[in-house]
């Protein structure tokens, strides 16, 4: 289809107090030149110190206006996926632009499939080879080892973290993809560059990173031994198979008294037989900007299903949005990455229906082509 002058949705996210990311003014002003109608919600950008005035003076067409009415225009663009609440005030044939991740959250992609909406994830925004367009993954591995080695710097047995007469912090990295580059990065430098040039003052043992991969993961064998030395465990693995853990939680028992286990691929606990769901570190809850930092005795433990161990329990380290910690740095990012698809979304409206239940192939410019991988109407398990 086709859409004339479309117009473009910001919805204020409602999911906890900490997430205050919201599109930043540079971003808004691409749509206002193009000629876009745009919609705000009030009080958009005011968590990241941004006012009504400030987006008005590089877009001054926007218009700021109910939580209900920024989710009824024709593109909807919220970075986080909607509550149901919010998805059913999409209006028919609108389109929603979000982070949706349709091969770990079957449910609520077919929900969306059912309202009659057309959406866009942007995490599947994808080039021709396959690499993400929409994404901050450095940003998911150093903020996430920012967070684990500061805690492990408060729990480190005697001599500490910060004596030179220490032995070397060894890490344990579950995956080595796309995230997993980043963290062998991040971690010999503690996730913070300050931190890592005060230990190298200090003269301080740094950081030995064991790097292991999928085909070793299920071997208990190998991986008891490698877990009873492991001071810090990070999970950066992107399963085929949701429904197994990496880690079980049984494992963890042999791991020190004071390991963190760090939590950046963030999947969910899903209890639902039909498609079961279970994070690649057993047993561990699920953080978000609020809290994000578990004690062994925290309560947080309470809200994981029955359905899966916990007993085994450590410092856990674990955020829905990792890169939010630093909302302003994300979003410019965000922005940055789409500009050009919006531009595209705002020429062309999104692709033709071809009236079949045969898929139009994959055609267009690379942005086009892009989109079209993304789509909903597209997406099959």
């Amino acid at each position: 289809m086709t859409i004339q002058s479309p117009s473009f949705g910001f919805p204020r996210m409602r999911h906890e107090a900490g997430e205050r990311r919201d599109f930043l003014p540079e971003t808004i002003a691409l749509l206002d030149r193009l000629g876009a109608k745009i919609f705000l919600e009030h009080d958009y950008g005011v968590g990241m110190g941004f006012s009504k005035e400030y987006y008005q003076a590089v877009a001054p067409n926007v218009q700021f206006v109910s939580h209900e009415e920024a989710y009824r225009q024709a593109f909807v663009l919220v970075l986080r996926c909607p509550a149901e609440e919010e998805l059913r005030l999409l209006r028919p044939s609108a389109c929603l632009l979000s982070m949706l991740h349709y091969p770990t959250r079957p449910q609520r992609t077919e929900f969306i499939r059912s309202l009659g909406i057309e959406a866009i994830s942007l995490d599947s925004l994808k080039d021709d080879v396959g690499r993400r367009l929409v994404e901050n993954l450095r940003a998911v591995a150093w903020n996430g080892l920012e967070v684990a080695f500061r805690t492990l710097r408060t729990i480190y047995p005697h001599p500490g973290f910060e004596s030179p007469h220490r032995d070397s912090i060894h890490a344990t990295l579950l995956g080595t993809g796309a995230v997993g580059v980043h963290v062998l990065q991040a971690a010999i430098r503690y996730g913070d560059l300050n931190l890592w040039k005060e230990m190298i003052e200090r003269q301080t043992p740094g950081v030995q990173v064991t790097a292991v991969d999928y085909d070793l993961t299920g071997r208990q064998d190998k991986m008891l031994p490698i877990l009873e030395k492991t001071d810090l465990l990070i999970d950066a693995t992107q399963r085929l198979d949701p429904s197994r853990p990496v880690i079980p939680n049984e494992w963890i028992a042999v791991m020190p008294k004071h390991a963190v286990l760090l939590d950046l691929s963030v999947d969910p606990y899903i209890c639902d037989e039909s498609a079961p769901s279970v994070k690649g570190i057993e047993g561990i809850p699920q953080g978000n900007l609020d809290q994000y930092v578990f004690a062994p005795d925290d309560p947080a433990y309470d809200s994981i299903p029955e359905c899966f161990p916990k007993a085994n329990r450590r410092y856990a380290i674990s955020c829905y949005s990792w890169p939010g910690i630093h909302p302003k740095a994300c979003m410019s990012i965000y922005g940055q990455q789409l500009r050009p698809i919006l531009r595209v979304l705002f020429e062309k409206g999104l692709p033709s229906e071809n009236g079949s239940d045969q898929r139009p192939a994959i055609r267009g410019k690379f942005f086009e082509r892009a989109i079209q991988r993304a789509l909903l109407s597209r997406w099959q398990p």
